[in-house]
């Protein structure tokens, strides 16, 4: 009994060990939603006037731009995934690998080849494992992400759209990311940044309310295309980049409480087992002692 009691102490003593743990990540994933929601706040708007700038630009004339104009028989597209450098964030990263997955079965169902793009450890692993080919891969930065690391990763894909199929190119650009919708809500999403669907920005303009204005560009439509890609699609990955940081500390800081949540539940059942073995072990201690004293009671009385 009293190794049992021992073996149940231990146990005890390490599942508190993990829940002090795992309360401390738990702490500090909701200290860093604050910040990513505020930053998420504080990009979105401008996302949203670039593109709604881009759109005008577009719309306001008749320039072809790989910014606007859709390609008649697509051979290639990119999907860039974004996933987590960490891991302990319940199934953050495996739901948005399975929205790419989805994704490039349709492109592929469509007559496109898929050129994968990825950021975050745990996506370049999935792939790496099941050796799946990725153009370029970037980390480190999925927790705390800033225009910078956008910008670098922007510069590849804008690459890619502007040169030639025949070079390597590619026709479209889409991105996988994982939308913050509240903390306990985060929804893997897939959106097509290159070419940029017209229709779709127009609705949403006379959904609003609002009437596009007419422009006159200088130097020229074609000019002023060329200058705002690079902003739009940097704009857009970082916008993505922060809504995937605040629902990665969000899914991380569920997935800790329910981690500390289950260790105090182990521990009320191993205190509850101990408990148990060492009334037991109590309880034989004091069926030996007054077995032994009516042993000896039985043996003085025979000797008298």
């Amino acid at each position: 009994m009293g190794a049992q009691l021992r073996v149940y102490k231990r146990r005890i003593r390490s599942v508190t060990a993990t829940k002090k743990i795992t309360k401390a990540m738990e702490m500090i994933a909701a200290s860093r939603i604050v910040k990513a929601q505020r930053q998420v706040a504080a990009s979105t708007p401008y996302a949203s006037e670039l593109t709604r700038a881009v759109t005008a630009v577009a719309t306001g004339s008749t320039t072809k731009h790989a910014l606007t104009t859709e390609v008649d028989s697509p051979v290639r597209a990119a999907v860039l995934l974004v996933t987590s450098d960490r891991g302990l964030a319940g199934g953050y990263s495996s739901n948005a690998i399975k929205a790419a997955d989805r994704l490039s079965e349709r492109l592929r169902a469509e007559g496109k080849e898929v050129v994968t793009y990825i950021i975050g450890r745990k996506g370049v692993a999935y792939y790496g494992f099941r050796e799946r080919p990725v153009a370029e891969s970037w980390t480190g930065f999925t927790d705390s992400p800033t225009y910078a690391d956008a910008k670098r990763v922007a510069g590849p894909l804008i690459e890619a759209v502007q040169r030639e199929t025949a070079e390597g190119g590619v026709d479209e650009l889409h991105i996988v990311f994982t939308e913050f919708v509240s903390m306990m809500t985060q929804s893997p999403v897939e959106k097509r940044l290159l070419p940029l669907s017209l229709e779709k920005a127009e609705e949403a303009e006379e959904t609003k309310g609002k009437i596009l204005p007419l422009f006159d560009f200088e130097p020229s439509a074609e000019d002023v295309l060329d200058a705002l890609l690079p902003r739009y699609v940097e704009s857009r990955i970082y916008n993505a980049l922060l809504q995937s940081a605040a629902s990665e500390h969000a899914a991380r800081r569920r997935a800790m409480k329910s981690a500390t949540d289950n260790a105090g539940e182990l521990i009320k059942s191993l205190s509850r087992l101990a408990n148990a073995a060492r009334q037991a072990e109590i309880t034989q201690e004091i069926s030996e002692i007054v077995g032994g004293s009516s042993a000896l009671a039985d043996a003085n009385a025979g000797s008298d």
